[in-house]
């Protein structure tokens, strides 16, 4: 049986450091499924800050859209998978034009799909509704999609985490 785990928190929060602590007490065979992608040379940097801390023994992939196509290949490759993040590759899909509920459906489909594979998933994702209310609608359309991605995903997730100061506390 696949364990899905699920960590949200704010930016900073040691979400990402917490994930591959957690990933690394599952299994040896582990690939980082990375969401960013280097547009400027500030995330360049924070791509490249990110690969040193994880070290050897990670297998990195990246794919900042097309996550439902990548997983049927890789269940007998690894004994855990992180996706970092969500929130990032929300931001990927409203940035190609797709719409709420194209989104909100490939969010659903993605989810069926991580349930039903017989793999270990630790899923990153940020927590945006904590804060003020964007001042600007894409800010406020983008706000809600991730919410509701969020709900998608901790719905099917047999733990949640949410992480404050690098401390997670477990909320399922």
């Amino acid at each position: 049986m696949n364990k899905i785990i699920f960590i949200t928190g704010g930016a900073r929060s040691g979400k990402s450091d917490y994930a591959l602590k957690t990933a690394e007490d599952i299994g040896n065979i582990r690939g980082y499924i990375a969401t960013a992608e280097a547009l400027d040379d500030e995330m360049r940097e924070r791509i490249e800050i990110h690969r040193k801390s994880r070290g050897d023994g990670w297998h990195t992939l990246e794919e900042p859209r097309n996550l439902l196509n990548l997983f049927e290949s890789l269940q007998t490759k690894y004994d855990v998978l992180i996706i970092d993040c969500l929130t990032l590759w929300v931001s990927n899909l409203m940035g190609d034009g797709l719409n709420d509920e194209e989104i909100l459906k490939m969010a659903d489909n993605l989810s069926k799909k991580i349930d039903r594979l017989k793999l270990n998933f630790i899923i990153v994702t940020n927590e945006l509704g904590m804060g003020i209310v964007p001042d600007n609608p894409l800010g406020r359309r983008f706000r809600d999609i991730a919410g509701k991605v969020n709900q998608i995903i901790a719905a099917i997730s047999n733990e949640v985490y949410f992480m404050v100061s690098g401390i997670p506390m477990k909320i399922k």
